[in-house]
């Protein structure tokens, strides 16, 4: 049928002559929806849509809510669309083989309640393609975050060409020995936070507003533990802040950035928040009432079960009472042990993260529905494992799993390519992001039906779930335009041919450069393979290399963990993805 709507749906069940039903029950989810009929089995499904419907899938950043980027994207928020439906995919997962269905679960319109927890990206996808193309759409999130490439992939796919992935599927399938295994490490974390509560002396006592905190030492929010390698246990922080008469007994907002690992946080002895793993930001409410005029005091327990506890920088700290009124927290804080801890020996087992259980659990249950396209964000907890090196036939692997199952030889994908993430380096690095930075490119660049989204200018030093998401969305809008209705679409600009000249290395570009001028993240390798940082200019669409090297044989481009300097945009403001290539080698396209 056409794009349209909203339509009614009837069903009726196929009579045979003279046969009766007797008050047959037919019982279906979203009975708003839904109007029922017992004679003859008669089903009115309404407010149906017709249109594109998009697959989003991947681990974490895919999975990032709209709640967690909306301090980017205040004026995003409010929006409502009908012409929109959102369907996050339930987590499950399945050891023993495809599930022939999902959890509970239903679409709902795009409207802040239902957005709220909705993958940002999925989000703004959705209102992007629904404003360009002017019909429905619909978008299904079905992502886990932490989860690598294999989980992702169907067991007898994988048995094709891993065996060892194949068996440690068969491992699972025991469901005596995963059981044994929960309840261990379940028990084991609950006795390691059973002894943490019952010896730590600040139970009940350091957090409280008359608590005197005059002898605990100072410590900077940047170095909170400058002799200390790690700190398994509790750790306790006080900061004291005086407020006037006017903004006592209001209710605020505590923003206390990011922290490591899990908190309880605390104003004037009444707990506000708590976190319970590193990343979420914490943003926790201030009934009115609590805070007073003059002294106040936050207090956080950090709890650490790996590593040592610290605030993550270049986050906001901050206690907010309106747009324009805000309170900078201090860097400064008193600190005092809790207790110290031995390592939680728990391992456990996640099932998530184990070869073809999330294929089998939030994947095989869709299909073959009839999507569009797919947008695929992960590789992170492949980047940081010996798997690294495997991503590139991983991820042709999945690609080609996911199009035999829903029966689309030519499924269209946009692979979303790892951001800028972790300390920057001056010196040349060669660490996990990289390999699959350059695997997804590569994978991408191999396939007619897929396009690479480089995002490798909108990520973030401190954090591994960057907030621009509306950036990443628009990409990968972009990509789709290109696979799917206009092939004259430029995305990020590639190297379509590389050469020596004159001691210096000539890369010439699909497109000229937004402009012209020196250009950073350089290196050139010699025959023995070790890179070094070379300078470059870009002028049109040439880059000239000038290598310090003798006899250059490879150039690398942005080839690490945060390449911050890397400054390559295409005329198009798109950003060239970083790459690693042999010199006299065309890299173009079929």
């Amino acid at each position: 049928m056409k794009a349209g709507g909203p339509y009614t749906l009837e069903v009726r069940s196929k009579m045979e002559e003279g046969r009766e039903i007797n008050n047959e029950q037919l019982t279906i989810n979203n009975s708003n929806n839904f109007q029922l009929s017992t004679f003859n089995f008669q089903l009115i499904i309404t407010d149906v849509m017709i249109g594109d419907v998009w697959l989003c899938s991947g681990q974490s950043n895919m999975e990032t809510t709209l709640e967690r980027v909306s301090p980017q994207y205040p004026e995003e928020l409010d929006d409502s669309n009908s012409m929109v439906r959102l369907f996050h995919v339930p987590y499950q997962t399945d050891t023993h083989g495809p599930s022939p269905d999902l959890r509970q679960a239903e679409w709902k319109t795009l409207n802040r309640e239902n957005a709220w927890k909705f993958s940002a990206i999925g989000y703004f996808l959705g209102k992007q393609l629904q404003r360009e193309k002017g019909v429905a759409q619909g978008i299904i999130e079905s992502a886990w975050g932490g989860t690598p490439v294999e989980a992702w992939i169907a067991a007898d796919t994988l048995a094709l060409h891993y065996s060892a992935m194949y068996l440690q599927t068969q491992l699972f399938q025991n469901d005596t020995f995963v059981k044994a295994q929960q309840q261990a490490a379940a028990l084991a974390n609950y006795r390691w936070q059973e002894l943490l509560d019952k010896n730590d002396p600040g139970m009940g006592q350091y957090t409280r507003l008359d608590f005197d905190d005059a002898s605990w030492p100072v410590a900077d929010q940047d170095n909170l533990l400058p002799d200390r390698g790690e700190w398994i246990g509790s750790l306790w922080l006080r900061q004291h802040i005086i407020l006037n008469k006017e903004h006592a007994g209001r209710a605020a907002r505590l923003l206390l950035g990011t922290l490591y690992d899990s908190d309880v946080t605390y104003v004037n002895g009444v707990q506000v928040g708590s976190t319970g793993y590193q990343y979420p930001p914490r943003r926790y409410q201030v009934p009115e009432g609590l805070l007073r005029e003059g002294d106040n005091v936050i207090t956080v327990r950090f709890i650490n079960k790996s590593g040592k506890p610290y605030f993550y920088k270049e986050k906001p700290y901050q206690l907010v009472f309106g747009k324009d009124d805000v309170l900078p927290l201090g860097k400064q804080w008193k600190r005092q042990w809790g207790v110290e801890m031995p390592r939680n020996i728990s391992q456990g087992i996640d099932l998530q993260y184990q070869p073809s259980t999330l294929f089998n659990g939030m994947i095989s249950p869709l299909a073959p529905f009839a999507v569009a396209g797919v947008v695929w964000y992960q590789g992170e907890s492949n980047a940081d494992t010996d798997t690294a090196c495997e991503y590139a036939p991983l991820l042709r692997l999945m690609m080609a799993n996911w199009r035999q199952a829903f029966q689309r030889p030519d499924l269209p994908f946009v692979i979303v390519q790892m951001a800028n993430y972790r300390e920057p380096s001056s010196e040349p690095q060669h660490t996990g992001w990289s390999v699959v930075r350059e695997a997804q490119r590569a994978v991408a660049s191999e396939d007619a039906y897929a396009e690479l989204a480089v995002t490798i200018d909108l990520g973030e030093t401190v954090d591994i779930h960057p907030l621009r998401k509306k950036d990443v969305a628009e990409r990968v809008a972009l990509a789709f335009e290109k696979l799917l209705w206009n092939k004259r679409v430029t995305l990020s600009p590639e190297v379509t041919k590389i050469a020596a000249e004159n001691g210096s290395v000539v890369c010439t570009l699909s497109q000229p450069l937004s402009k012209d001028g020196p250009l950073y993240e350089f290196e050139v390798a010699g025959p023995d393979g070790k890179y070094v940082n070379a300078e470059a200019e870009g002028r049109g669409d040439r880059i000239v290399i000038r290598s310090p090297l003798a006899n250059p044989v490879s150039i690398r481009y942005a080839w690490k963990n945060n390449p911050i300097r890397a400054n390559v945009y295409g005329r198009n403001g798109l950003p060239m993805s970083p790459i690693e290539l042999k010199i006299y080698v065309t890299n173009r396209k079929p």
